[in-house]
């Protein structure tokens, strides 16, 4: 296993509606097939969760320093994991037990969303690793993420 298929989880990131920047907690349940207990997002459907490089909010800090994890809708944000070359169907454990599956890989944008008026771009349709919540369990920052292996 590459350095590149393991990193932390640096922040967790809910919100009550769709389409709105997401606020940070310290820590949060993820439930098996519905996603992360009081975020919008959760639910039966393929996009339970969604990750989003630190790396990647870095970069568009250089350009907003004022940016906020959770600002671009994401969920988890992650350090030390490179998501290039990622493919649907890829799996990663976050702490001791959770297990999300990737079912896809960037997003259609809304036209004018919130998060683009807000921040003028959204790096999540190009960037933002989307999952479903094979096993729940708890979930805090500075748990490990590693890639499982094929």
């Amino acid at each position: 296993m590459s350095r590149s298929d393991c990193g932390t989880v640096v922040a967790i990131c809910i919100s009550a509606e769709k389409g709105t920047v997401k606020r940070s907690v310290p820590r949060a349940e993820l439930k098996t097939d519905h996603g992360i207990v009081g975020d919008a997002h959760a639910g039966r459907w393929p996009r339970q969760v969604s990750l989003l490089p630190k790396e990647s909010i870095d970069r568009m800090r250089e350009i907003m320093s004022e940016l906020d994890d959770g600002d671009f809708a994401e969920n988890i944000v992650t350090a030390g994991v490179n998501f290039t070359a990622v493919k649907v169907g890829d799996r990663y454990q976050l702490g001791e037990k959770i297990l999300l599956e990737v079912t896809q890989i960037g997003k259609e944008c809304h036209n004018s969303c919130a998060i683009k008026q807000t921040v003028g771009d959204c790096i999540m349709p190009r960037e933002g690793v989307f999952c479903r919540v094979l096993r729940g369990g708890r979930l805090q920052t500075g748990d490990p993420l590693r890639k499982q292996r094929s």
